[in-house]
């Protein structure tokens, strides 16, 4: 029975996982006949070991009394039940996925809302519906309790039925995305397939059931060296392996091994900003780690360039492939930009003197690492008047076409900075000596320089008669600011 059920299910690309489970369900020992020798057919109508009813187009004694005929009815019709349009499926996923075959399963007993996945007054998984008593024996029956099969998020909403009613559900939701993984038949390997190890201490038997060659963990990797053998007791199947150094040959139960469909894992490489004429390097800081194969990070292949002179964004692409050929594919995208502020030259303070001229633009210049010269981008705010004293404020700003925005303050002062007269202090002179007023007096302006020739002097010393005199030293600069110093001269 195990032999024909495999085979009817692997011809019609249905794993036989799903064909004995739903046989178990169907019927709980795998008899076409009873102990009399009589076909069985049970209260309701179900015929032998498939327990087909209503089937117009089979021949019924032969489903009664044709082992052969009744098992490949029965997988034709499961395999009906999952070309149907009206029955979800799993985003992605084929024939050959064990999950796939929840909906099929379901309808093959009855769209009923009694085989509802949920309950519809309480949103609990509905652990009575048919098809969940098949997955139940099958995760007991081909993986021996050690794998759990991948959950459906269900929600109520799916399905739309009267539960007082025997009209067939309707299901709202046709696709669903499981975030669990799911698992392919273990009856579809070919030789030379890589297979992996889905439990630790899964044993290498020297033949199917014999003793043991080697204990080996989880994620070990195998390779398929030929085709399965059948168990006696058991409803899995025996595989010949090699070990991946080809050094061990020898066999493996089918309940603890499959196909490496899990993708490597990359890390590292997200999307990033990075600044102009820095250095970037593709690969730094990014990994590929594989469940099977560990760390792959060197097998990862990089197509794209990043120019990090130039601005702009660049996509690069990694791939990366475990040696079960599972590929990972990553888009990246590095932008770089400019982060370096223009530079303003020549806006320093300055004072000036009253009623000059004055432009605010005068060899003051911007420059952009970038964009090159922006002195025609400057923007100043602010007003000087020259012709009254005072300290004014100027703020020139420029941007780059990168947006970094600089901004300089600059103070312009009207001069009101006196003159300073050096040289003019009181001395004493003697009588009918020689005196020269403007001998050692200087003046000097911080704008000006020099302004001794501009001194004007007041007052008179006669040094032949004695006293004291006093001399009054003026000067005015250009920006009209005007010092006075006296100065006492003593004849004695």
């Amino acid at each position: 029975m195990f032999c024909l059920l495999t085979n009817a299910a692997v011809e019609a690309d249905i794993p036989p996982e799903v064909v004995k489970a739903v046989a178990t369900q169907e019927n709980g020992n795998w008899e076409q006949f009873d102990d009399a020798g009589k076909p069985v057919v049970s209260p309701d109508g179900g015929i032998g070991l498939m327990q087909l009813t209503n089937q117009d187009e089979y021949y019924e004694e032969k489903l009664k009394n044709d082992i052969v005929y009744n098992i490949e009815a029965g997988v034709r019709v499961l395999s009906s039940m999952y070309t149907r349009t009206d029955l979800p499926k799993i985003k992605g996923a084929g024939r050959q996925v064990i999950e796939n075959w929840y909906f099929p399963i379901l309808a093959y007993n009855g769209t009923k809302p009694v085989n509802s996945p949920l309950k519809q007054e309480t949103g609990e998984r509905n652990k009575d519906a048919y098809q969940e008593q098949v997955f139940a024996k099958l995760e007991a029956q081909s993986y021996l309790d050690d794998t759990k099969l991948a959950q459906y998020p269900f929600s109520t909403s799916d399905f739309q039925y009267d539960r007082d009613s025997t009209e067939s559900i309707k299901f709202n939701r046709l696709e669903y995305t499981l975030t669990d993984q799911v698992h392919n038949s273990a009856y579809f390997f070919k030789v030379g397939n890589r297979v992996v190890t889905t439990a630790d201490s899964v044993k290498l038997r020297e033949a199917p059931g014999t003793s043991i060659l080697k204990t080996l963990p989880k994620n070990t990797a195998l390779i398929i060296d030929g085709e399965f053998t059948y168990d006696s007791t058991n409803q899995f199947v025996w595989y010949p392996v090699l070990t991946e150094d080809h050094k061990m040959r020898g066999y493996v139960s089918s309940a603890y091994i499959i196909k490496d469909t899990v993708k490597p894992v990359i890390t590292g490489a997200t999307s990033k900003s990075i600044p102009i004429k820095s250095t970037f390097n593709a690969l730094t800081g990014v990994k590929a780690l594989d469940n099977v194969d560990g760390d792959i990070t060197s097998a990862i292949h990089v197509t794209g360039m990043v120019n990090t002179t130039k601005l702009g964004t660049y996509d690069l692409i990694y791939n990366v492939a475990d040696r079960s050929m599972n590929v990972t594919t990553v888009k990246r995208r590095i932008t770089v930009y400019d982060n370096v502020k223009p530079v303003i030259l020549g806006a320093t303070n300055k004072t000036i003197r009253l009623n000059s001229s004055f432009n605010p633009r005068a060899s003051v210049t911007a420059s952009d690492n970038i964009d090159g010269n922006l002195t025609s981008k400057i923007t100043v705010s602010g007003t000087v008047n020259t012709k009254k004293k005072g300290t004014y404020t100027l703020k020139y700003t420029v941007t780059d076409n990168s947006k970094n925005v600089t901004t300089v303050t600059r103070k312009i002062t009207i001069d009101s900075t006196k003159p300073v007269i050096s040289g003019a202090k009181n001395i004493t002179i003697r009588y009918k000596s020689s005196f020269n007023p403007k001998t050692g007096v200087t003046a000097k302006d911080n704008l000006d320089g020099s302004l001794t020739s501009q001194i004007k002097v007041t007052g008179t010393v006669n040094t032949k008669k004695k006293g004291s005199y006093t001399i009054t030293y003026t000067v005015t600069d250009k920006s009209q600011n005007t010092t006075v110093v006296k100065r006492m001269i003593t004849v004695k």
